[in-house]
């Protein structure tokens, strides 16, 4: 494999040399038939789901993966989705998890970066992969409907009332039925030698400051660590090994909520309960029938459930022990659903470059702006970002995090990497870009993010990337994107755009337009406004923090 990314700063240690699917099969050992999955009504036990994950892995080797090549899985929550994920990573191969509603635009960017010859995608967006089939190194696509992994009489029953949604395929040498390709695949993969350290598991990819996703490689090491760090420090004597139900609605293509599900439900021998898409009365009834304990959300989830008119008709008391991230929790969200549930909301932090970093305790009364202890495997400097050096204690600064099992680079993106990694000492840090303050419990408590991030609906959006695409329209000169504090959704998206001289007749609903072509629905402007110039530094560099400061002010009068 042609490496895209660096070793440097990797300390291998040996009693961290599993491979992410190691702790799952033991499960599958220990509590064959108890249900790992359900999906839409369907259960599925651990040892079917390892047999499953064994018979993906055949099918993927029988259509030419093989060990270091990279599949990306464009899907919302369902069990091809774990499934697949699993299977990948069998074959010594990496994941590339994209979001579902990613338009051929971005899908074109990201499988070029990534060098993806394979994408497993639903029927319903395999128009804009076969798109961008003949422009980039794509070989061949494996197509899945949502529902194909339920019973036969449920997906008929589907269809007859138009519940559903589906996507017309064509035929082709290139394109493969995931329920054809499971049918014929041998029950067994074959043997790979994986190097915990050496061989990437995933790529997933976040913002870039450039106006391009940036790929974060991760090996094996590098999933298992935080991942077993939360169960040793956060789950453990929490969870009921083998009996506790957690549901999962968060996407998968996100580090918080495949984390979050193989820590808490996978790897304990746990149920978890998948859900495709935030539907609230679904959601409550699902934690009412199947008595949900663990809960992972972002605060527009949790006042979305507050606000439902009827949630005094669901039985939600088995919820116990109910975790935030993505965003800051407002206070007000924090009480109600106490109030609501008798049960707090519990913290988790990180990023998809390093992973889970910190989290509430279970032990420790939670606050809503909080976001707990870091976990052991990491080590934190809260910095002054002009000049590198620690703050006192109960300052604020810039968060700075490190790991053994981090790679400390972007996968293929020097200029961004030395700019986010930084080193010190004979570490490498990553530049978390949130200011925050250290309290005497070594608690961290958040304080503000960094302009060049807009956090909707718990979705980190990179500012540069949506300015990147209002500056590929042919009349747009300049462009700053910017948060707009909103408690129901944490901040809507509003850009400042400079037209060319000769521009004329282009409004904001044009280029409202323009992005829908080029973004994902989270990622377009809610508001534009015009301006004639924007604020820039005197080496041409733009201010965003400025506009952010000002947009600030103008809310506070």
């Amino acid at each position: 494999m042609e490496e895209k990314y660096t070793l440097e700063g990797l300390r291998p240690d040996p009693a961290r040399n599993e491979l992410t699917f190691t702790r799952l099969y033991e499960m599958a050992e220990r509590y064959p038939d108890h249900t790992a999955l359900v999906f839409l009504g369907m259960r599925m036990s651990f040892r079917k789901l390892t047999a499953a994950i064994d018979r993906c892995a055949a099918a993927f080797a029988g259509i030419g993966v093989g060990h270091g090549d990279r599949v990306m899985i464009y899907l919302a929550n369902c069990p091809q989705w774990v499934i697949a994920n699993f299977a990948i990573q069998r074959l010594g191969a990496a994941v590339v998890p994209v979001s579902p509603i990613y338009t051929a635009h971005e899908l074109e960017y990201l499988v070029q970066d990534a060098g993806v010859e394979t994408v497993l995608c639903q029927d319903t967006n395999f128009g804009y992969v076969q798109e961008v089939l003949e422009k980039t190194c794509l070989k061949q696509i494996v197509v899945t409907n949502i529902a194909s992994m339920l019973p036969g009489w449920k997906i008929w029953l589907g269809h007859a009332l138009d519940v559903i949604p589906t996507g017309k395929v064509p035929t082709g040498l290139h394109i493969h039925r995931w329920s054809a390709l499971m049918r014929r695949a041998p029950a067994h993969p074959p043997e790979v030698e994986i190097d915990p350290w050496r061989d990437l598991a995933s790529i997933m990819y976040t913002g870039g400051t450039t106006g391009f996703p940036k790929g974060v490689p991760g090996n094996h090491a590098t999933e298992v660590g935080y991942i077993r760090d939360v169960m040793d420090e956060v789950l453990a004597g929490q969870v009921e090994e083998g009996k506790d139900r957690v549901l999962l609605v968060n996407p998968l293509y996100h580090i918080m909520a495949k984390g979050f599900m193989i820590a808490a439900g996978l790897n304990y021998g746990c149920t978890t309960v998948l859900m495709p898409l935030p539907h609230v009365d679904t959601l409550l009834r699902e934690v009412e029938r199947h008595k949900v304990r663990w809960f992972l959300g972002v605060p527009a989830l949790y006042r979305m459930i507050l606000e439902n008119d009827r949630i005094d008709q669901y039985d939600l008391t088995s919820l116990t022990y109910c975790y935030c991230g993505g965003d800051v929790l407002p206070d007000q969200v924090f009480q109600r659903w106490r109030e609501l549930t008798g049960s707090p909301i519990y913290q988790v932090y990180g990023s998809t470059e390093v992973g889970h970093v910190a989290y509430t305790r279970p032990s420790v009364e939670p606050q809503p702006d909080v976001i707990g202890h870091p976990l052991r495997s990491y080590r934190t400097r809260i910095t002054d970002p002009e000049t590198g050096e620690p703050v006192p204690l109960g300052e604020v600064g810039e968060l700075w995090v490190t790991a053994d099992f981090n790679l400390k680079c972007y996968w293929n993106k020097p200029e961004e990497s030395a700019e986010c990694y930084v080193p010190v000492g004979d570490e490498v840090y990553y530049r978390m870009g949130d200011f925050v303050a250290e309290d005497e419990s070594g608690q961290i408590r958040f304080m503000e993010r960094t302009a060049d991030v807009i956090k909707y609906k718990g979705y980190r959006i990179s500012a540069s990337e949506i300015e990147a695409a209002l500056l590929d329209h042919p009349t747009v000169m300049g462009a700053c994107a910017v948060g707009l504090a909103d408690e129901a959704v944490g901040e809507r998206i509003k850009a400042i755009v400079v037209l060319k001289d000769d521009a004329k007749g282009v409004s904001g609903d044009d280029l409202r337009k323009w992005c829908k072509e080029r973004l994902a629905p989270y990622k377009l402007p809610h508001y534009i406004e015009f301006r004639d110039m924007l604020p820039k530094s005197k080496v041409g560099k733009l201010l965003r923090r400025t506009i952010r400061d000002e947009e600030r002010r103008k809310a506070e009068q």
